[in-house]
């Protein structure tokens, strides 16, 4: 196994055990009255609520944003790395390469998450989202590095304010969007929710 191969494999780990550590914190703040990231902490009269733990909430948010920003770095060096396994490839036999590339580039129209809902007046409603959409691309999430809908919740937090840039399956046609999450009148950022396609 090439060194490559090896710090790609320390990085799908390393990517894995950070979104399951989101995943439970995310459920911290579940807990607390579904506060999640941005929900207030004091009450009408401007003092701590007193039915949640505000400790634990803001030591939760705390650490998905720092999980989050580490998330990030780690889906930059797969990028990267994933450059870098093709370019060996190439060197060491041209044809292999061929292949591998065609496999990718067919993996990467393979859509992995569908549009189930969506709401109107929403984020994803205004850049053009369509209940039934499949989605191929999400930002940096494909059916290649996709592991769980926590990391679809992820990008959408990196995404906050700018455009992301979303490639979807509707009706036979790939259709190229771009979305940008923000805090709405709504629940979340996007005002959507997708589901894994099972195959």
């Amino acid at each position: 196994m090439s060194a490559s191969i090896q710090r790609m494999n320390e990085l799908k780990q390393r990517r894995e055990d950070l979104e399951k550590e989101v995943t439970e914190l995310t459920d911290v703040l579940e807990t607390q009255k579904g506060v999640g990231l941005d929900g207030p902490l004091i009450d009408n009269e401007g003092f701590p609520r007193n039915d949640i733990d505000v400790y634990s909430v803001r030591h939760a948010r705390h650490n998905i944003i720092c999980l989050q920003n580490d998330h990030k770095e780690v889906m930059k060096e797969i990028e990267e790395l994933l450059y870098q396994i093709h370019a060996e490839a190439r060197d060491k036999q041209t044809n292999e390469a061929m292949d591998i590339s065609v496999h990718k580039t067919v993996r990467e129209q393979e859509p992995f998450v569908k549009v189930d809902r969506l709401d109107p007046g929403s984020p994803a409603f205004d850049g053009g989202i369509q209940v039934g959409d499949e989605i191929i691309k999400f930002g940096s999430v494909e059916k290649e590095n996709f592991t769980g809908l926590p990391c679809i919740g992820t990008v959408v937090q990196h995404s906050k304010g700018k455009p992301l840039n979303i490639t979807v399956l509707r009706d036979g046609e790939i259709v190229k969007l771009t979305v940008k999450p923000d805090k709405w009148s709504g629940r979340g950022l996007l005002g959507c929710n997708v589901v894994p396609i099972k195959r």
